[in-house]
């Protein structure tokens, strides 16, 4: 496994959207570097359609992307686009969970909140 190294990226378009399947998703795109992309995101959040009787959302998804804008330092989702930040490189085929701001020892881990928050619901 590769060492973990800090890298600037900079988001790209962020998005929001339940066309996949029925499934409520974000995605946060990085650029790392020049021509290097990768993405922050892509759980299930929530289940509809367009045209559905019934919706459902996940609490946790919700705040997951709060801490998230907390963390870059945006009041709106549409405001990632474009912003510098940190994240944690986990090296060529390696998945990037850990996103931090610019300029603040600030920082969003995606697994580890998830792992946390799941335990704390569990029956």
């Amino acid at each position: 496994m590769a060492e973990e190294k800090i890298v600037n990226a900079r988001i790209g378009k962020v998005s929001l959207s339940m066309a996949d399947h029925g499934a409520l998703t974000y995605y946060i795109p990085l650029e790392i570097g020049k021509g290097s992309f990768c993405a922050i995101g892509g759980r299930v959040i929530g289940h509809g359609y367009l045209g559905a009787d019934e919706f459902e959302g996940s609490a946790i998804g919700l705040e997951a992307m709060m801490r998230i804008m907390d963390t870059v330092g945006v009041e709106k989702w549409e405001d990632l686009d474009g912003k510098l930040v940190r994240v944690v490189d986990n090296g060529w085929g390696g998945r990037i969970t850990k996103i931090g701001n610019i300029l603040e020892d600030k920082w969003f881990d995606d697994d580890e909140f998830y792992e946390k928050e799941l335990e704390k619901r569990k029956p």
